[in-house]
Parts: structure tokens; C-alpha cells; sequence
């Protein structure tokens, strides 16, 4: 099975030939393709699945889905 992860944007890069961004995760952050939501913004909540942001989403339903993967125990919590 796989899962899409949500995460916050913290920075963008549209320098190259496909738009990046750098999106935590909890504790941990990673590169992504962000061409499939050219709206997303710094601060905005993505849906990253397997590298790609597929989907915007607001703070309010990101905190619900990262609650239950805290929940489930599937979620490093950052230490800050």
C-alpha cells in the first residue's frame, strides 16, 4: 500500500526546469517535485506521494492526518 504524506512547505525553487521545494515532514524535510500544484506557496500544506506534492490542503486537515500518524506511532515528532 502506498501513502500520501502531508507536509509544510518551507522553501521553493523554481530556478530549474521543473519547480522544487523543500517540505518537512515532522523532524524530517525533503526535496519535491512541485509542478503538480504550481499554486502551493512557503507555508502551505502539500500531499506528497511518492516525491511529488499531488495536492494542496489546509493547516487544519494536515494537522488531523499528522495527529493520527503520531497516533499510530508512524510520525517522528521534531524535537524544536
Amino acid at each position: 500500500m502506498c501513502l500520501a504524506i502531508p507536509g509544510k512547505g518551507l522553501a521553493i525553487d523554481a530556478s530549474g526546469p521543473l519547480r522544487q521545494g523543500r517540505v518537512a515532514f515532522g523532524a524530517i524535510s525533503k526535496e519535491v517535485c512541485l509542478e503538480y500544484v504550481p499554486e502551493a506557496v512557503v507555508g502551505d500544506y502539500v500531499i506528497v506521494h511518492v516525491g511529488f506534492a499531488i495536492a494542496r490542503l489546509d493547516e487544519e486537515q494536515a494537522a488531523r492526518t499528522l495527529a493520527a500518524f503520531a497516533e499510530l506511532g508512524e510520525l517522528e515528532e521534531s524535537s524544536s
